[in-house]
């Protein structure tokens, strides 16, 4: 196997704590990298959708996730290096606390990416109601892990210009690593969000303005070239040529089958290594408008990922002749294999804020949207039954995100193939909804650490394609 060095300028930015003010830092650096021309690779810490959204549309090029938690050491530097080696510089975004995972342990923490991609952390300190107390915090992240390197912090939320000189003192005197951006108390560094985070890119056009002022205030506040000097000095990463190639398209015989993927308003929740497995086990993708679609294109297998279908449902109960469609097809044993709120759409209503919308009626349940979160986190599931994608013993890991519960279950028409290990899924025990060539769950599973999904649904697809 060749191997050779690789020269990536990359840096993590991470926090002492979640809510310090890492997302907006981050697509201000995105923004401000890519006004000066750079072409910047983002990254995510962790399973997110809907911040690696934003990062795509600022930068131009699809954030993908790394997570220590579903992929080992290895896949994480494949991934990283495959998709940073074209860019200038790679910016990882982390999650919660910088050391903050799923055990005492740290494991699937943000300092477990950056020591498996030995890359720089810049740490965003949340300034409220804090001077000379900064350095002992930026000290202690300093000396706690010797394999993670603190090489700057950035200030936020600070006050005023004598606020601003106290913190860059402490900094100076005790520290002995250079403060790269001082952020300023206000309202400027500010994304709407609604109940599951921000909200997706893709559903308001109109917020993109948001972000060109934050890049356009991140210019000011931040140290771009002390930025980059910093992530020039990541050593060098040995990498296997493979890492830099992937896999190759399916020599299968025969035409490509054709997997509808709906992606809208509605359903923006895909991790981009989700639909390259799909292509490279031999499908031809086509995306799906769920509420414009008046009917169901040619295809011969549906994935329907996650997303906010309760913020569209009077739209997607509109539609009524896609629903149908989608009913009687998955009726003659058309595949279909759907995450979250692709869930919600197979169901028969969806009830949101006192009211109930008709749905595809896929499958025969209800779903109705709570106040508080239903799953978050991490969830793991056994494979116990009959299901078209996966054989039974199969570990699955993956995410659940969701505010939603499934009632009115008719356990004579339906199986539940899932076994919950960790996490909720569907009343804390069960998840994967099965009935005839459908499979759906709170679940979303992520390609890199479930390589035999994409193939099987593949699979499924050119059995449907060769029976019709």
């Amino acid at each position: 196997m060749k191997k050779g060095m690789l020269q990536i300028p990359r840096v993590v930015v991470a926090a002492p704590h979640g809510r310090s003010g890492k997302t907006t830092v981050t697509l201000g650096l995105l923004a401000a990298l890519k006004r000066k021309g750079y072409n910047v690779q983002p990254f995510k810490k962790g399973l997110d959708f809907i911040d690696p959204s934003w990062m795509t549309m600022v930068t131009g090029n699809a954030c993908r996730n790394l997570d220590s938690f579903l992929m080992d050491r290895e896949i994480i530097r494949r991934s990283f290096i495959r998709h940073g080696i074209k860019s200038d510089i790679a910016v990882v975004e982390g999650a919660m606390g910088l050391f903050d995972g799923v055990d005492i342990d740290g494991s699937g923490s943000t300092g477990e990416i950056a020591r498996a991609i030995e890359a720089p952390v810049i740490l965003v300190v949340d300034t409220t109601r804090m001077t000379r107390s900064v350095a002992p915090l930026v000290q202690g992240f300093m000396h706690f892990d010797p394999g993670v390197k603190i090489a700057g912090v950035i200030l936020n939320k600070v006050a005023r210009s004598r606020h601003e000189s106290m913190l860059r003192q402490a900094v100076d005197k005790y520290c002995g690593i250079p403060v790269l951006g001082v952020i300023p108390k206000g309202g400027q560094f500010t994304i709407p969000d609604r109940h599951l985070g921000l909200i997706p890119a893709a559903e308001r056009d109109e917020l993109a303005c948001t972000v060109d002022e934050i890049g356009g205030a991140a210019q000011s506040c931040l140290d771009l070239e002390g930025i980059l000097a910093v992530a020039r000095s990541a050593p060098p990463l040995e990498a296997a040529e493979e890492a830099l190639t992937g896999a190759s398209v399916s020599a299968a015989s025969g035409a490509r089958p054709v997997i509808g993927v709906f992606r809208d308003r509605a359903f923006t929740f895909y991790y981009p290594e989700n639909l390259e497995a799909l292509a490279r086990a031999g499908a031809e993708l086509l995306f799906i408008d769920a509420m414009n679609h008046g009917s169901l294109p040619a295809v011969d297998a549906v994935y329907i990922g996650g997303g906010f279908p309760e913020v569209f449902a009077e739209q997607l109960e509109a539609n009524s002749s896609l629903r149908h469609d989608l009913q009687e097809k998955a009726e003659k044993g058309l595949p279909i294999y759907a995450e979250c709120g692709g869930l919600m759409y197979l169901a028969r209503s969806l009830t949101w804020e006192g009211r109930t919308f008709s749905m595809s009626g896929v499958l025969p349940l209800d779903v109705v949207m709570t106040d508080k979160p239903q799953g978050h986190g991490y969830e793991v599931v056994e494979v116990v039954g009959d299901n078209p994608f996966f054989e039974t013993g199969t570990i699955v890991k993956g995410h659940e995100f969701h505010n939603s519960r499934v009632i009115n279950i008719d356990e004579e028409k339906l199986d539940f193939v899932y076994k919950v290990n960790r996490g909720s899924g569907i009343g804390g025990h069960r998840d994967g909804a099965a009935r005839k060539n459908v499979l759906a769950a709170y679940n979303h599973l992520h390609a890199l650490n479930t390589p035999g999904w994409a193939p099987a649904m593949v699979a499924r697809a050119r059995e449907y394609k060769a029976g019709k």
